[in-house]
């Protein structure tokens, strides 16, 4: 059994920052991507970053140059430090991970969501 585990969520006014966990745990042979989403009220779930098992990342557009994702893989932990929050970033964010349980197939798991609010 895997588990994510987020934490960090919060609320925060416009130009502040947050830093959020996503810790997993259980049978876990290796991790290859993680990332963060969002799905803000009324909307789809939406990508924010990704970040390789080797380092490589992926931002989306909204949130580049004020967000960075970052991975800890002796923790089997993802970390994304949010900064210059606006209110356009409240959301409930995902953590997500490509998993290889040791003893059951490779798939997709996600964290319970933490909520993010950024108030003007």
């Amino acid at each position: 059994q895997v588990q994510l585990v987020e934490s960090g969520g919060g609320l925060v006014q416009a130009g502040g920052s947050l830093r959020l966990s996503c810790a997993a745990s259980g049978s876990i042979f290796s991790i290859n991507a993680m990332g963060w989403y969002r799905q803000a009220p009324g909307k789809q779930r939406e990508l924010v970053a990704r970040i390789t098992s080797g380092g490589s990342t992926n931002y989306a557009y909204s949130v580049k140059g004020r967000f960075t994702i970052s991975r800890d893989n002796a923790k089997n932990t993802v970390y994304l430090q949010m900064n210059s929050l606006k209110p356009e970033d409240t959301a409930v964010y995902y953590c997500n991970a490509d998993v290889v349980p040791t003893t059951a197939r490779r798939g997709d798991y996600w964290g319970q969501g933490t909520q993010v609010t950024v108030s003007s």
